[in-house]
């Protein structure tokens, strides 16, 4: 079918953005180069956590929404929104291939007049100085000229319902000031507010500083946590107090590590930047090495746990790891900081297993039965507001809080070690 609006990538960002453009009424074909991803779609079974598949089924029987994998949709379509990965290198280094090879696809069938919008969390000037030229070459148009061209950062937090799509505030910068006007249309015919900014580099950097401040913050309460942990003070009643300041103040939670598309990524992407100008990014790198950390910092507060609380060393002990998912309440694992913790026991000898209810399998395991009472150790990395904290810290022989979920009585109860 004809569509008014193509979207690159039917994962967390695309899916919901077809559904947030096809209740507004917009004819909107998804571009996958997932064959059974595009199937699914075109039965109205939808893969992603936030947009449920009846409401999509809805959509797709109303002709409001398709899927396809052939990328020469996009000439009959007045948009093309591009949201497709941008991951690390192993070198930690910027991954755009995602982003060239669908330039490289869309390019041959781009028309005069067509507005092309960038989501993909990246470095400032991307759009500019990567997608650009790509798009000019492959199709012989010139950008501002023949065709509109814009970045617009995404802005999804998985299973958050009182800020959705539609709802957040959308940055819209473009390559010129006609682009930014176009893609700032196309976005106002479906979200509730847009919010233009004068480049295309500058919502670019406005993205990156969203999540680098989440970074370094959680960074900051990390390291403290690390102090109090010497020091014998209870940090979450440190942060708890410090939050009754009404003003200058706001609370992070420390934690297992950073997980999630973005936080854990995206900072790397301005400091890779940055060095094209001379210029590091010392917050922005110490942050990440901070962060990166608290794996092996919970891995060694695990094993004085056992030692203290069951005279167990860590080898042969039995560990369960209740939830995996990289925050609370969804079944997402990317850069889930469970994932490194599970090696690091699994390289000390531990015996691990885990608890999830959100997600059936992870790293080549099962999730298995909560029965606090089968290990030695039970170390909170997710928690989900579904478990029943004050039975665990009952059941369990012993129990590792790394997030602070059994609340009061865990602080009151010697089997219960907190990070």
């Amino acid at each position: 079918m004809s569509a008014d609006v193509a979207i690159i990538g039917a994962g967390y960002v695309g899916m919901p953005h077809a559904q947030t453009f096809a209740d507004a009424g917009r004819k909107v074909v998804l571009v996958d180069i997932n064959p059974a991803v595009v199937e699914g779609i075109n039965r109205g079974e939808s893969h992603i956590e936030d947009v449920h598949s009846d409401d999509l089924k809805r959509l797709v029987d109303a002709g409001l929404i398709s899927a396809t994998t052939d990328f020469g949709v996009v000439a009959g379509c007045a948009a093309v929104v591009i949201a497709v990965p941008t991951p690390l290198s192993p070198q930690r280094e910027p991954d755009l291939a995602y982003v060239e090879r669908a330039a490289r696809s869309i390019g041959p069938h781009l028309r005069k007049g067509h507005v092309v919008v960038l989501e993909s969390t990246t470095y400032p000037g991307t759009t500019r100085e990567v997608l650009q030229p790509v798009l000019e070459e492959r199709s012989g148009l010139k950008a501002g000229a023949d065709f509109h061209l814009a970045f617009a950062p995404e802005r999804v937090d998985p299973g958050r319902t009182d800020w959705t799509t539609k709802s957040t505030p959308k940055v819209v910068g473009g390559i010129d000031a006609a682009s930014t006007e176009a893609a700032a249309a196309l976005y106002r015919g479906a979200l509730d507010d847009v919010h233009e900014v004068s480049t295309a580099e500058a919502a670019e950097l406005t993205k990156l500083l969203e999540n680098i401040f989440r970074s370094v913050n959680i960074a900051l309460v990390n390291e403290l946590a690390q102090l109090c942990d010497r020091m014998d003070i209870d940090v979450w009643e440190v942060i708890e107090a410090a939050a009754t300041k009404p003003f200058g103040f706001m609370p992070f939670q420390p934690g297992p590590g950073l997980g999630g598309h973005c936080i854990p990524l995206d900072p790397y992407y301005l400091a890779w930047k940055a060095r094209e100008f001379d210029f590091n990014t010392r917050f922005v790198e110490l942050a990440g090495e901070i962060n990166n950390n608290m794996p092996y910092f919970c891995r060694s507060v695990i094993s004085q746990a056992l030692n203290h609380g069951a005279q167990k060393p860590l080898k042969g002990s039995k560990i369960l790891l209740l939830g995996v998912a990289y925050k609370a309440d969804i079944g997402d694992v990317r850069e889930s900081p469970a994932e490194k913790l599970l090696q690091l026991l699994r390289n000390a000898g531990a015996d691990v297993s885990y608890h999830d209810p959100y997600v059936a399998e992870f790293d080549g395991l099962r999730s298995v039965p909560l029965d606090p009472t089968a290990y030695d150790c039970i170390a909170i990395v997710t928690a989900h507001s579904t478990i029943d904290y004050d039975e665990l810290v009952d059941a369990a022989p012993l129990v590792v809080d790394l997030r602070n979920a059994t609340g009061v009585k865990g602080t009151a109860s010697d089997k219960v070690f907190k990070l």
